[in-house]
């Protein structure tokens, strides 16, 4: 026996921003997929990676990542932002690693810079940056279901398909969900003290005072937001029943399954390519 319909409002009525959703384009394809998909075909290679010691092979599956993103999600000012930034943390990060190398272990290869007794060798930047280029790749892999997938739709997968406990998903989403509200009423928080004149100055004690004078309010706010939940879930009868009824459904389909295949393949000629450096 399956327990009542959900409905198209999240918990506590709060209206949920994915009920009303429209198909996905042909072209922008990861929409379309479902999450679980998203995840399951890059975490091999993110295992993988790990123990990769070239920067060849991590190179090529950010490229990669790089293509099914540029191909697979809307181009927006964010995703611009992000493909522009991870390029830049990795070649600080291999920077750092880098000079953290131990020089005893790359002396044998040529100097490229001494400050007074200290040298940065050639082989160092090769450490470093085939780190960097490493974490980058990973990060990369990542956002293919990042900036593709929301939150309730993974949910659901991992509810319909990996037979998680509704109890513990939808109770998951519904604790996610209290973090947009609290950052809402921290900001109406805010604006209250200002306009009250309420901790005002500046400085370090200033500004401890100020936030002490949140918490009270922040805290009431919870509170009161937390009993409307639980309110609402009884209402509904929420975990009365061993299953739920689904709304909305996010089946696996055989897109999914030739997704998988396809990036899998496609990571497995980059192995293939670059195995002699990758993991030797």
């Amino acid at each position: 026996m399956t327990g009542p319909l959900t409905v198209a409002k999240g918990f506590g009525g709060v209206a949920d921003p994915y009920a009303d959703r429209v198909a996905a384009s042909p072209v922008r394809f990861l929409y379309g997929l479902n999450p679980l998909a998203k995840l399951a075909a890059p975490l091999p290679v993110i295992v993988l990676l790990v123990f990769v010691r070239d920067a060849a092979t991590p190179l090529a599956f950010l490229a990669l990542s790089y293509a099914i993103l540029l191909i697979g999600v809307r181009f927006t000012p964010r995703l611009a932002a992000v493909l522009v930034a991870l390029p830049a943390a990795a070649a600080i990060i291999g920077l750092g690693f880098a000079v953290w190398t131990d020089p005893a272990r790359v002396d044998q290869t040529a100097p490229v810079l001494q400050v007074g007794s200290w040298t940065l060798y050639s082989g160092a930047l090769e450490l470093g940056w085939a780190t960097g280029l490493r974490l980058a790749a990973i990060i990369g892999l990542t956002l293919i279901a990042g900036l593709s997938t929301t939150g309730p739709d993974l949910v659901r997968a991992t509810v319909q398909q990996l037979r998680l406990p509704y109890r513990i998903g939808y109770t998951a989403l519904a604790a996610f969900r209290f973090v947009p509200r609290f950052a809402h009423e921290l900001d109406v928080i805010r604006q209250a003290h200002r306009v009250r004149g309420a901790h005002g100055g500046r400085g370090p004690f200033a500004a401890v005072a100020r936030w002490f004078g949140y918490i009270v309010p922040l805290m009431a706010g919870a509170i009161r937001h937390a009993e409307r939940v639980a309110l609402a879930m009884d209402a509904r009868a929420f975990g009365a029943y061993p299953d739920r009824t689904e709304r909305h459904l996010v089946p696996f389909r055989a897109r999914d399954v030739v997704f998988i295949g396809l990036f899998l393949a496609a990571s497995g000629v980059i192995l293939w390519v670059f195995f002699p450096w990758g993991l030797g």
